[in-house]
């Protein structure tokens, strides 16, 4: 640049020139700086056998393997696999159905409400889902998938048995099924179901789906008989968190105190010197 920069063919102020130059130089002195660091870490690293494992991993370089012995700590602290990517904020996402991650789209439409009470949808299917509701502003949540495996539910007891087994990872968005079954479900809102054998064979071929006829009444009719490789069980991404079939009154006093352990347990986080009292409020010793 300072040889691009002589040349009086450009014809810039001296002033953008004198800055220009100033900037190329700290520029350089970044990138020195910034070797230098690397050269440490590497070094760093060389005496870490964790290190030289996770540098053997495609994409992985000094400074995201120094960032990630930082963070892991002593890796004996995680159960498996799971618990580690959950640390790491690496879970599926809420989402409502809308297809809006439900964290951030909540206090949104509490903005926009105005006085007017909202309700959190989405990925809630416990105590600690509710309150991130309330805290969110929400009056509430809708919970779905959660009170559907509960003993009144009027369900089949293959479907109840297929939420507890599966996880958040086995579910999709799609509108394969709305197409099966004729339901006039508005395109732009997919449900969110249990993966399938039907869901497998029609993935990315629903024009083709809607025009076959006979593909439709084969799907009603094996739905008709229970046949889970083609029913829909609706389920969110929020079953990891369904273990258990329990009576509905004693999940509602469930999630309420989880709920109640929750927030209290968050306003401990805040007001460490005091309590939540019963409106919600700080309330610290005199």
């Amino acid at each position: 640049m300072p040889a691009l920069l002589d040349e009086p063919a450009h014809e810039l102020p001296p002033r953008l020139i004198a800055t220009l130059l100033r900037l190329h130089r700290r520029y350089g002195q970044l990138g020195n700086e910034i070797a230098e660091i690397e050269t440490d870490l590497k070094a760093q690293l060389a005496e870490d056998e964790a290190a030289q494992r996770l540098l053997t991993i495609p994409g992985i370089g000094p400074i995201t393997a120094s960032s990630l012995i930082a963070v892991i700590g002593d890796a004996h602290a995680f159960r498996h696999a799971r618990d580690f990517a959950a640390s790491l904020g690496l879970v599926p996402r809420q989402h409502s159905t809308g297809g809006r991650a439900t964290l951030p789209f909540v206090p949104i439409v509490v903005d926009l409400a105005g006085p007017t009470p909202v309700l959190a949808a989405g990925g809630i299917a416990d105590g600690r889902g509710v309150a991130a509701a309330l805290a969110l502003g929400a009056a509430g949540a809708l919970i779905g998938t959660r009170f559907q495996v509960t003993t009144e539910a009027l369900v089949a007891a293959e479907v109840t048995k297929a939420i507890i087994e599966g996880r958040g990872e086995d579910t999709e968005r799609s509108r394969i099924l709305d197409i099966a079954r004729g339901a006039p479900w508005p395109a732009r809102y997919p449900a969110r179901t249990l993966r399938n054998a039907f869901l497998d064979r029609w993935r990315g071929r629903e024009t083709e789906l809607e025009s076959d006829e006979e593909a439709k009444a084969s799907f009603r009719d094996a739905a008709h008989r229970g046949d889970l490789d083609v029913l829909p069980v609706w389920a969110s991404e929020s079953i990891d968190l369904i273990t258990e079939a329990l009576p509905a009154a004693e999940l509602v006093s469930l999630l309420v105190s989880e709920a109640e352990q929750a927030l209290m347990r968050a306003g401990r986080a805040v007001t460490p010197t005091g309590h939540i009292n019963g409106r919600g409020d700080a309330v610290h010793p005199a």
